[in-house]
């Protein structure tokens, strides 16, 4: 009998998708199908978000599309903690599993959908790196998981626990498999990626210290992209700066700073809210020059005032940075911020929101057109009639691209200088520079 075939749906952040990969790969490995429709799947396995909102909206709606298009639904992921929320929604739903909980997802899969003795185990042989949901070309690696944090708008420890960092020959090992299976660009990702071996002593005694600029030092040996996200302005990270300097990893860091005014910052209680981080970005940009900075910020906070703001867009115009994401706040069912007062109307947080994108969208236009004229390596995500890369200052799905001709003809993976020839608002053009006469 042909094995049953599993339909997976993934939603949420790469921090979630990695997860889908180790639920899918262990499927695979008891043998079962995956399925690319609703209508040849013997089930459906849904892995949700509850972060916000409106996260938690679109996870609904997956359950209900799924239910409708297939009848038989696992819910999986981080909106799985309110099971009896979903359950009082979509009553019809087989079984509800929390965040990281692979082996009672695939228990769930084989109660509802059983594998034949005579089907037996998977015949074909998954490569190393198992089931991936990103293109071959690269892939998210996740060091940690939880977060020790206590961030007044953030439910992330309750959904996902305390930190949890693996250890440093355990992501190593993954790296290197994944290196030698092709992969040139590895996103370095976890709720938390400064505080990396803070929960396992970096190490203990008597061995090599397991943090996060021992780690970019060991993965800085590959010869691929490595790119840092989710990073808090911790002193820490001045190490990891020569790093990006030498080459060694990308000069690329994604921090999320959340606010601009100290006032907010404590509302907040954000890790590193007191640190001086306009001197720390000048210091970084004194140290490597080409250093790409990504952020993302939170406008409409419980007591954000019109001065507040400004002290946030004052800080945006100073830091200059290189991208930049805004979300206007969303109460989080759960998180400490609901019991502050002074809520801001939507209507501001609409208009404050506005002025922030604005602002940057300025900002980026003006540090794009500094592109202009310059080499830089682009690593090809799309190969047809046309060519679509990222540099070193863009990653995937977030950030801008880099649309380039090319006489010789490319493909999926492929690194190469391109001359920048033109620049927009987030992307640039150019051309392949063997292409000069």
């Amino acid at each position: 009998m042909p094995a049953p075939k599993i339909g997976f749906v993934s939603l949420g952040c790469p921090k979630a998708l990695v997860d889908s990969e180790r639920m899918l790969t262990r499927l695979r490995e008891e043998g079962y199908e995956i399925s690319p429709s609703y209508q040849a799947a013997d089930l459906v396995v849904v892995n949700t978000c509850g972060f916000i909102d409106s996260a938690k909206q679109e996870s609904i709606e997956a359950i209900g599309e799924a239910l409708t298009e297939n009848g038989r639904v696992i819910v999986t992921g981080c909106l799985g903690v309110q099971a009896e929320s979903i359950k009082a929604i979509h009553p019809r739903v087989l079984d509800i599993t929390g965040p990281q909980q692979y082996e009672a997802v695939v228990a769930a899969v084989k109660t509802h959908a059983p594998i034949g003795i005579e089907t037996g185990a998977c015949h074909v042989p998954l490569p190393p790196q198992g089931v991936r949901l990103t293109p071959a070309h690269y892939a998210y690696l996740k060091i940690a998981e939880g977060c020790n944090n206590h961030c007044s708008f953030c439910i992330i420890p309750a959904l996902r626990g305390r930190l949890a960092s693996r250890p440093l020959s355990e992501i190593l090992h993954e790296a290197e498999t994944l290196a030698t299976s092709g992969v040139r660009e590895l996103l370095i990702i976890s709720q938390d990626t400064g505080a990396f071996g803070a929960d396992r002593n970096y190490g203990g005694r008597g061995s090599r210290r397991e943090d996060l600029y021992s780690l970019c030092v060991e993965l800085g040996k590959l010869g691929v992209w490595i790119r840092l996200h989710y990073v808090y302005p911790y002193p820490l990270v001045d190490r990891i700066i020569p790093l990006m300097h030498e080459g060694k990893i990308l000069p690329y860091l994604d921090v999320p700073f959340q606010h601009g005014s100290p006032a907010i910052l404590k509302l907040m209680k954000r890790p590193a809210a007191v640190e001086d981080n306009l001197n720390r970005i000048q210091s970084w940009r004194r140290q490597c020059p080409n250093l790409t900075l990504r952020s993302s910020f939170i406008v409409g906070f419980p007591g954000e005032t019109e001065a507040d703001f400004d002290l946030l867009i004052e800080f945006l115009r100073e830091a200059r940075l290189d991208r930049v994401g805004c979300f206007k706040y969303s109460a989080v069912q759960g998180a400490a911020a609901n019991t502050l007062t002074g809520a801001i109307p939507e209507t501001i947080k609409d208009e404050r929101w506005e002025y922030l994108m604005q602002t940057q969208a300025e900002i980026s236009a003006a540090k794009q057109r500094e592109r202009i004229g310059k080499v830089v390596e682009v690593l090809i995500d799309e190969a047809g009639e046309g060519y679509i890369g990222r540099s070193h200052a863009d990653a995937p799905e977030i950030d801008g691209v880099v649309h380039l001709s090319s006489r010789r003809q490319l493909f999926r993976g492929d690194i190469l200088k391109v001359l920048i020839q033109a620049a927009f608002d987030y992307d640039c053009s150019g051309i392949n520079i063997e292409d000069i006469d």
